[in-house]
């Protein structure tokens, strides 16, 4: 049975209540989406949107337990598989020994911190937009360990790494990506 991105919403809202958690639920559902089309994953864009929808299911209610309550939550209620090592995998090295495999898992892996980082960048500019921000405005944030502390470079990195990108690419794409959703202020 395939899950629908209406069944993904009523799941999260169900588990977040916070404005960020959802709103951050948003931007990277949205930027998996983007990232589906972008490599040629078109017929997998739902798939991945809700991937990036649930990926932080847990985090709000269990972020002691972040990444592995949320399979429990999903085995509960029936989500394929796929979805649910897909969304724990981004917990690699950090809570779980799930490695990103599959090319959307990697891409998860990849752009989850980084779209907060890029977030952050973009609400420091006077245009307080991600529509004119440029990969070297972040690369200088990025560089300043203090801006965004919580956004991993080091999961950025590694996560550019397990798809052979570099980092400006990953940066580059992921601010194309961002610009295309509606969360985004």
């Amino acid at each position: 049975m395939a899950y629908t991105k209406e069944q993904a919403l009523s799941l999260l809202e169900e588990f977040n209540k916070g404005e960020f958690h959802l709103k951050h639920a948003h931007i990277v559902g949205d930027v998996m989406r983007w990232f589906a089309k972008s490599l040629g994953y078109g017929e997998e864009a739902d798939l991945w949107e809700i991937v990036g929808l649930l990926h932080d299911l847990d985090f709000e209610q269990f972020p002691d337990e972040h990444c592995i309550k949320e399979q429990e939550i999903m085995k509960e209620r029936g989500v394929d598989e796929k979805i649910i090592h897909a969304a724990a995998s981004h917990g690699y090295m950090l809570t779980v020994d799930i490695k990103p495999e599959h090319e959307m898992e990697k891409v998860l892996y990849a752009t989850d911190e980084l779209t907060g980082l890029i977030g952050a960048a973009a609400i420091m500019r006077p245009s307080k937009s991600v529509d004119d921000l440029e990969v070297k405005s972040v690369k200088k944030k990025y560089k300043d360990k203090k801006f965004a502390a919580g956004c991993s470079r080091e999961v950025i990195e590694r996560g550019a790494q397990m798809l052979g990108w570099d980092l400006d690419y990953l940066i580059g794409q992921t601010i194309l990506a961002m610009r295309e959703s509606e969360y985004v202020d």
